[in-house]
């Protein structure tokens, strides 16, 4: 007996109870209608399976422009909620996930929030075996990853956020301030990363550190103890693994495909983890997003084994193609997430600012030690930073240089079907500073880089990201974002020259 089709949804009942508002101030339509459906779906209220009407339809249902509904619609694939096919779009399968549980109880029951453990022991002995990089004698060489375009910073209103802030702050400014960062900044970014994020937050949770890596660096410090095991991507961030390394962490390595990390019940049941280290929005650096319905089950299953999920949010701001990616920690409330980012990308490397945002269940146990850890230095930079956000200088900057890095990825692209002559895939590029080719074993990745950096180029080899490198590990993962765009031809024509030699 053939199988009956999925119900056919003339209008969703969601949209015709709550209207979109159209007054002036108010959220893009296309952001309000996405946030709807995608609250419909999460709630259930919306069933997997069912086909939503067409794009016309709705728009005339709704009376919006059919380009909105087309948007939102494509916005939502892109994360994983509906599925395109041939006869229209379907509602993704999720799992959805449980209802936070009470705060303050033991981690180790099931459908519980973790907590807190003791400070982890003898930082100082497992530091000593992390070896430098050695990357600052490359950072100025095209192709590089993860170098914004500093020539395009804009230093002069830069340098009157900071005289506005000396002068104002004053002589007291001089001395130790709030040990989890300067009170405007810390409001700055919760209102920045509720909007432009989706982050559910308050200042309070918000705790400004010296960029990302001692971001994750307190994390795996206050919430595992030596031997505790922590998963990570596999091709993945290297300073996530040295963090982790450094709080003597077991390190279990997890695939990334197209839906980005991929845990299986066996990992679960066999290698159970204290920390989960993840880029959802923009895996690093193979560019892939976590679909919805990994996201689901990775929190999900977090609360269940009581476990928390570090979130990388990586060159999330720079999104290429329709709507950023919303952060996994917005999905639902009282999410096992701590946030992490920084302004190395956004803005400037030297500057040495980020922040990790705690689950508000984590505050009062971690307080306390953060105050002895932390310090509050850089209160001049913290402070000119707060009134650069506020200013709305730093939503501008943001805006030129999603512009600048996706005419600069374009060109790098172009440059790649049209002078790389070696079999190649391109990854990534709907977010963030790089692409990811891969190509095939006959051209080793690691002798390609130094052949590269010999010819004044900085590409990294994509083994170097893999715990430990596979087949299928070998390419090159190529910055542009301080790469002008005509230089792009040149140097990969340098570079399919040296490969083919190779």
């Amino acid at each position: 007996m053939p199988t009956a089709p999925p119900p056919v949804l003339l209008i969703p009942q969601v949209l015709l109870e709550a209207t979109l508002q159209r007054q002036a101030g108010a959220e893009p339509l296309q952001r309000q209608l996405h946030r709807r459906l995608q609250q419909a779906i999460l709630a259930g209220r919306l069933a997997p399976g069912s086909r939503l009407p067409g794009s016309r339809a709705l728009a005339e249902g709704l009376g919006v422009s059919r380009n909105t509904v087309i948007a939102a619609y494509e916005q939502l694939s892109a994360e994983g909620y509906l599925q395109p096919d041939r006869q229209g779009t379907r509602v993704a399968a999720l799992a959805r996930p449980a209802a936070a549980t009470a705060r303050g109880r033991r981690g180790g029951e099931e459908g519980l929030a973790p907590d807190q453990p003791a400070l982890a022991q003898g930082l100082a002995q497992r530091l000593a075996h992390i070896q430098p990089t050695g990357a600052g004698t490359l950072f100025g060489l095209p192709l590089r990853p993860g170098v914004p375009a500093l020539s395009h910073f804009p230093l002069a209103a830069w340098r009157r956020a900071l005289d506005r802030a000396i002068t104002q702050a004053g002589p007291a400014a001089l001395a130790y301030g709030e040990p989890l960062g300067e009170p405007a900044l810390r409001a700055a970014v919760a209102r920045h990363l509720s909007v432009a994020r989706g982050v559910r937050c308050s200042p309070e949770q918000v705790v400004i550190t010296e960029g990302a890596q001692e971001a994750l660096s307190l994390c795996a410090r206050l919430l595992s103890n030596p031997g505790d095991r922590a998963w990570v991507e596999n091709p993945g961030y290297r300073g996530a693994k040295a963090a982790l390394r450094a709080a003597d962490l077991t390190l279990h390595p997890l695939p990334v495909d197209r839906e980005g990390l991929c845990a299986t019940e066996q990992d679960w049941a066999l290698h159970p983890p204290r920390l989960i280290y993840v880029t959802p929005s923009h895996q690093y650096p193979t560019g892939a997003v976590l679909s919805a319905a990994r996201r689901l089950q990775l929190m999900e299953q977090a609360r269940r084994h009581g476990c928390w999920l570090i979130e990388d949010d990586y060159d999330s701001e720079f999104r290429h193609a329709g709507e950023s990616i919303g952060a996994l920690q917005g999905l639902v409330p009282q999410a096992p997430v701590l946030y992490v980012g920084t302004f190395s990308k956004t803005l400037f490397p030297s500057l040495r600012l980020g922040f990790l945002v705690l689950p508000e269940a984590l505050l009062p146990g971690l307080q306390g030690p953060l105050g002895e850890l932390l310090r509050g230095g850089q209160r001049h930079s913290q402070l000119a930073l707060a009134q650069f956000m506020e200013s709305g200088e730093f939503a501008r900057h943001l805006g030129r240089m999603r512009r600048l890095y996706r005419s600069r990825q374009s060109a790098l692209r172009s440059a790649l079907q049209q002078h790389l002559a070696v079999p190649h895939q391109i990854e990534g590029g709907q977010c963030g500073l790089h692409l990811c080719v891969r190509f095939g074993p006959r051209w080793p990745d690691q002798a390609v880089a130094e052949q590269a950096r010999q010819q004044g180029m900085a590409p990294s080899a994509l083994s170097g990201f893999a715990l430990p490198p596979g087949p299928a590990d070998n390419g090159l993962v190529l910055g542009y974002g301080n790469t002008s765009s005509e230089l792009f031809a040149p140097l990969i024509q340098r570079l399919s020259r040296l490969m083919q030699a190779l």
